[in-house]
């Protein structure tokens, strides 16, 4: 594994007396994707939002592109384009409008924010729709706009939650192979949060699993199976991975 462009050393979270992630370290080199799992309330959401700067950890160390995130946030998150489950978006501005709005937010150059605007929507497929609002645009369009938003800049990081949620199957093959070209072509260092058992499959190189906010295993697929002990496919990986261990009354 190459240099960690996204590390978190022994990183935890307190919400009173509820421990959400406790002790998280690990380590993402730039063209790998790795996949985040874990059943609800396990912590990839708090994860996620430490990550991407909007939650501040209780203890531990968070680097970006080997900035420190709380020494120097603005420094961090300059590297990072962060994909949300849901598209929020300025639903009065167009596909086109949003784009430059959000290169404006990156300082951008113009010409090279007019450039990169058109290639994304072009690759998104959604240069025909560029001068609609965004209010008009399916749930499925407005998650591909979001992405061309998180990519304008050229992040060297991506942090993605849920992609493929309300995409339909071509899209979600789309997205798949423009996230394996980031990766493989651009050097692009991915953190996908997903319940998608078959998608974290095809499209990770490593998966780290979370329970009960600590990573439990990680790995490639099939080290996963080596170091857990068990067959089958990745849901059934994770379901023994996830599964509470029996009580002395069996309970």
């Amino acid at each position: 594994m190459g240099d960690a462009v996204i590390r978190l050393e022994r990183v935890s979270k307190n919400y009173r007396q509820h421990q959400a992630v406790i002790d998280l370290s690990l380590a993402v080199p730039a063209g790998e994707i790795y996949g985040f799992l874990g059943p609800n309330g396990a912590g990839k959401t708090t994860t996620i939002r430490m990550l991407a700067g909007a939650l501040a950890p209780s203890s531990g160390r968070i680097f970006l592109a080997g900035r420190d995130l709380a020494k120097n946030p603005r420094e961090a998150k300059s590297c990072l384009g962060y994909i949300p489950d849901r598209p929020f978006l300025y639903e009065k501005l167009s596909g086109w409008e949003f784009l430059l709005f959000t290169a404006g937010l990156y300082r951008v150059p113009p010409r090279e924010a007019e450039a990169r605007a058109e290639e994304l929507l072009n690759i998104f497929e959604l240069w025909d729709w560029r001068e609609e609002l965004i209010e008009n645009y399916s749930h499925g369009m407005k998650q591909r706009l979001i992405m061309s938003g998180a990519l304008l800049p050229k992040p060297r990081i991506l942090v993605v939650d849920e992609p493929m949620v309300g995409l339909d199957p071509r899209g979600a093959k789309l997205v798949m192979d423009i996230f394996r070209r980031l990766a493989q072509e651009e050097g692009v260092a991915m953190f996908v949060s997903t319940h998608t058992m078959s998608l974290a499959s095809r499209l990770c190189d490593r998966i780290g699993i979370i329970y009960k906010g600590r990573l439990k295993i990680e790995g490639t697929e099939k080290e996963l199976r080596e170091k857990a002990g068990l067959a089958g496919d990745l849901e059934e990986l994770f379901l023994g991975v996830t599964a509470d261990e029996p009580t002395e009354s069996g309970a």
